[in-house]
């Protein structure tokens, strides 16, 4: 391998090689090419499959079980729509108690997407479409202005 070299005004940092530098710079073969690729695919799949490892074992139902990523990604999506849901009543239930609840946990609660929750509950109870009403919101704690 042959040393890069140093110019008149001292040596260079690595972020901007001097051209001559690029030149004497030794180029991968298409071998090491392909070897640092299938490297790198293999890094990002394990990366994958150890999160999926994560969420089988934070999901209730999927520790220790062969599944698939599909089954484990709506698994997780569920887990979590019913965690907002039950953390929604719990909110509606200090409401309607006269117990006082700080603006830190409102806010994570009304930043979440809640046509989620509404496309799910359609989903599974077979309602037609899966899609959830425009504009649904979290209930304030009291009934539908129509009265429905």
């Amino acid at each position: 391998m042959v040393a890069p070299t140093t110019g008149s005004k001292g040596p260079r940092s690595s972020a901007n090689p001097s051209p001559s530098e690029e030149r004497d710079k030794p180029r991968l073969t298409d071998a090491e090419k392909k070897r640092n690729h299938i490297a790198s695919e293999q890094k990002r799949r394990q990366a994958i499959r150890l999160g999926f490892d994560r969420l089988s074992e934070m999901v209730p139902g999927y520790r220790g079980q062969a599944r698939s990523e599909g089954l484990v990604l709506n698994g997780t999506a569920e887990y979590i729509c019913k965690l907002v849901q039950e953390r929604r009543e719990l909110l509606e239930a200090c409401d309607a108690n006269g117990v006082a609840v700080d603006d830190e946990t409102r806010k994570a609660i009304d930043k979440f997407p809640w046509e989620w929750i509404d496309g799910l509950l359609l989903e599974k109870s077979g309602a037609e479409g899966s899609e959830a009403p425009e504009g649904s919101e979290p209930p304030e704690g009291s009934e539908p202005a129509d009265g429905g």
